[in-house]
């Protein structure tokens, strides 16, 4: 029967479209220098399960970079390459790929879509020109699609959407334009509609060309194209109405266009370059976003996503314009660190200008450093080819470096650093000029400035950001299986937190245990399993803590003076020092001087060494709260009064601080803040009482609750604290019908209550 059907499908489409021109689409040139207008840098973006890693398996197979397509549920993907990957069937860290698409080629990043891994991301999207953000055509814009949106852009990274999974019974691309409109508050560009018979996806229509694009048989490699006719009655009639409106909304955001089709008084002259110019312009100015349609799975829509990658996204040589100030020098920003059993530590590079060769000498603007690299490659996810020389626009990965971290930026010589800062202060005297090359995070860095920057600081800046790195809310104690054990676990977690900078080692200064700190559950017990496989070492971890913060309730003002002989040198210092609880004060400005008469006339005096010490004082007791000894945030600190002898260590003035400190925040008392986490959670309708229930147990804010098809979307601001283990509890609410994502909001103040139960649990006692 099936067959039957099948044939009679494949017939009937034979039948119309015999005359249509079959395609096959296979493997660019070759060709390893490709023209920088023709290279694309690009990442894939999207909430957990939307079918990122999918979607790249099928690139690579259309481009004919690998034989045969792997599955996600197989575990056996090329961007998915580590066990726990596999084991999971979700993307844990970024894979680099690169692969030919008709006379192009695409250098496609492969990022996490669980937030527990969103430093990966961030990382990502530092280096990118272009992005596709993929959509399950059946929920639309999801929580996680909201937080990588927002990450874009901050970097300014120029987007089109891709909705997958369109083979859906209730998958809509209506639902799904109008949730994009709605949340992501910007204008889609839907461009093509699915061809759906006997309850199956074939194809789509393309609403640009007004062709009808049809999947035939093989494994989504053939594919005919055709143009729609009057003899197509109804069919046509709906897609010219929707190519209409897709020129009106065009022509509303594109003065170009618009005085085309006044010059030509009509829409129906439009040729097809005229209006993939139109769509290229509204995208690369962020004014609108393609969205284009598919189901990777069945393998519909892949090569029409590619040819809109090409179409659409920028080219290095249309972004990125900060980096000219290089010239013809090498500039090139690590966005990635990974160690390898056989070729060591890998730093990956985005190239933006220049070249760099095998075995050549780099510096580091950020570490104001000069290292010496190894070999050079270029990455097929866990696989890499040795090659002489990589040139600008493509993502080189050496060997060898031992200081370069993530975000720093490279170039050839000290010299040329110099060059380009000199290039980059004088162009951002033109106001406009630093408007354009101006990212969002390095204007939230300067914008805590108190003067006016001059054009040196903002071009330090500029060439100096790195990623921000998040706070983490978990910590656990970790131990290796014996005391044999533990230079080695020390080395593995200094690899690892290298790699990962969210992950945070400390040593609890009181039990002298290894304490890890991350980004949630999930991304700690990976660290674990890495450990164990990768390092064969057998680790424990402890219980899951939360990493709560302190601030100060009131203020409080302490003098400390120390006098006393030390190794037969008299130590004698006398400090006085307040604090107050300041909202968000910045991290430079935590430490300030009293402007009264007499304390400056006292403090004018203060040599820059003692201020050090002072400084590296009040960060140390900014570590530790009075109430349980965590980090303190929203403080600030002020110097009323200093004196010190000649002769006294730095070490006794910054320890002097310290106690004087302490001795101030008691005074002043504290408040401990919990981790508050954007909670979201999608349950069948049936089950959604009890869901919100326990939710109201845990101290949940319900912020809105709405339909999506048959299922609930209940979005809450939760504790972090009444989440651990939530997923086995949500399991058995939901009969297993549930599924929640969550991410950091921000720390909370805590009703009395509910912080002595948390010091209870903390202290035990």
């Amino acid at each position: 029967m099936t067959k039957m059907r099948t044939f009679s499908y494949v017939n009937y489409y034979r039948k119309i479209l015999k005359n249509a021109q079959l395609r096959r689409y296979c493997t660019a040139d070759t060709d390893s220098k490709v023209k920088m207008e023709k290279i694309r840098n690009i990442g894939i973006l999207a909430h957990i399960d939307a079918g990122k890693t999918t979607t790249t398996e099928r690139m690579l197979f259309y481009s004919g970079t690998i034989r045969t397509m792997g599955e996600v549920h197989h575990g056996n993907t090329v961007t998915d390459y580590m066990e726990q990957e596999r084991q999971r069937g979700i993307t844990i860290t970024s894979a680099a790929v690169s692969f030919p698409w008709r006379g192009s080629q695409i250098n496609l990043i492969d990022t996490p879509g669980h937030i527990d891994f969103t430093m990966e991301v961030e990382q990502s999207l530092a280096v990118l020109d272009g992005a596709v953000v993929v959509l399950d055509a059946s929920a639309g814009v999801e929580a996680q699609t909201l937080t990588v949106w927002r990450q874009a852009s901050a970097h300014r990274v120029p987007r089109l959407l891709y909705l997958n999974k369109m083979d859906r019974g209730d998958a809509s691309a209506a639902l799904c334009v109008d949730s994009i409109r709605d949340k992501l508050q910007v204008e889609p560009l839907l461009l093509h509609e699915a061809v759906v018979h006997e309850g199956r996806l074939v194809g789509l229509i393309d609403l640009v060309t007004k062709e009808e694009i049809i999947w035939t048989q093989g494994r989504g490699q053939n594919l005919l194209r055709r143009k729609l006719t009057e003899k197509d009655g109804i069919r046509w009639e709906k897609t010219l109405e929707n190519h209409t409106a897709l020129i009106d909304q065009l022509s509303s955001l594109d003065d170009s266009l618009a005085d085309t089709i006044i010059h030509q008084e009509s829409l129906d002259n439009l040729k097809t370059e005229e209006i993939n110019t139109a769509i290229r312009r509204c995208t690369l100015k962020m004014a609108a976003f393609p969205v284009l349609c598919g189901s990777s799975y069945k393998n519909i829509g892949v090569q029409t996503l590619m040819d809109g990658v090409i179409q659409y996204l920028p080219s290095p040589l249309e972004a990125n314009s900060l980096y000219d100030c290089f010239g013809t020098d090498l500039a090139a920003r690590a966005f990635k660190v990974q160690h390898d059993d056989q070729r060591g530590v890998l730093t990956f590079l985005r190239l933006y200008s220049g070249e760099i060769a095998k075995g050549q000498k780099i510096y580091n603007l950020g570490q104001d450093k000069s290292e010496q690299t190894g070999s050079l490659y270029v990455a097929l996810a866990d696989e890499y080819k040795l090659v002489e020389r990589v040139t600008a626009g493509n993502i080189a990965v050496v060997s060898s470096l031992k200081a370069t971290m993530t975000g720093d930026l490279v170039t050839s010589t000290q010299a040329a650093a110099s060059r380009a800062k000199s290039r980059l202060t004088s162009s951002l005297k033109d106001p406009k000029y630093a408007e354009e090359v101006m990212p969002p995070g390095a204007r939230n860095k300067l914008a805590v400035v108190e003067t006016e920057p001059s054009a040196e600081e903002i071009a330090d800046v500029l060439l100096g950001i790195g990623t921000t790195i998040p706070e983490p809310v978990f910590l656990c104690s970790i131990e290796p299986p014996s005391a044999a054990f533990q230079s080695a676990l020390e080395t593995a977690l200094g690899e690892l937190a290298r790699e990962d900078p969210s992950l945070r080692v400390v040593t609890d200064d009181e039990s002298g245990q290894l304490v890890l700190a991350g980004m949630g559950e999930l991304h700690l017990e990976i660290i674990k399993e890495r450990i164990i496989r990768e390092y064969k070492i057998d680790v424990e971890l402890g219980p899951m803590q939360i990493a709560y913060r302190e601030a100060l309730l009131g203020s409080g003002k302490q003098t400390m003076a120390v006098d006393r002989k030390m190794a037969g040198a008299r130590q004698q210092v006398k400090v006085t020092l307040s604090a107050k609880n300041v909202k968000g004060v910045a991290a430079d400005k935590v430490l300030r001087m009293d402007k009264s008469a007499e304390s400056a006339a006292n403090l004018s005096h203060l040599h820059p060494r003692s201020m050090a010490a002072i400084r590296q004082g009040a960060d140390t007791a900014l570590l530790h709260g009075p109430k349980l000894g965590c980090p303190m945030v929203d403080v600030q600190v002020t110097l009323h009064w200093f004196e010190v002898t000649r002769g006294t260590s730095d070490s006794v003035v910054a320890a002097t601080v310290v106690q004087c400190l302490r001795k101030v925040f008691e005074e002043a008392e504290a408040m401990l803040l919990e981790p508050v986490m954007l909670l979201q959670v999608v349950c069948p309708e049936s089950h959604s009482a009890r869901v919100m229930a326990d939710l109201t147990r845990r101290r949940a804010e319900i912020l809105h609750v709405q339909m999506r098809h048959r299922n609930k979307v209940i979005d809450s601001i939760t504790p972090l604290s009444e989440l651990l283990g939530y997923s086995s509890t949500l399991r058995s609410l939901s009969s297993g019908l549930a599924s929640f994502t969550m991410e950091f909001h921000s720390h909370r103040q805590m009703a009395p209550h509910d912080e002595e139960k948390a010091i209870r649990s903390v202290t035990g006692f």
